[in-house]
């Protein structure tokens, strides 16, 4: 198989480009989603140690709120794969003569 044909292959950059305007922006915004949660955490005590309700403070709010984002990214991600991604990949495996 001409696996350097294939990467030429316009589908094939296709396919790059839309996993990549997709994944690039997602990873930047989450890691300075994460970043923004750890410099609060080490600068911010007073902020973070605020209560919200009961004992619960903003830095365990912010810090939940940190699996609900990766879970929820998860969520938008297969649901984009599916409708732009996966169509594309069979395009691509058809002209490689992959089944």
């Amino acid at each position: 198989m001409d696996y350097e044909a294939i990467q030429r292959s316009p589908e094939f950059t296709t396919l790059r480009g839309r996993f990549r305007r997709f994944a690039f922006p997602m990873t930047l915004l989450f890691i300075a989603w994460y970043l923004g949660y750890v410099l609060l955490a080490a600068y911010a005590h007073g902020f973070m140690s605020t209560k919200v309700y009961g004992e619960i403070n903003v830095a365990i709010v912010l810090g939940i709120l940190q699996f609900v984002s990766t879970a929820l990214i998860t969520i938008a991600y297969l649901r984009f794969a599916k409708r732009r991604l996966d169509p594309q990949v069979e395009v691509v495996r058809q002209q490689a003569g992959v089944q």
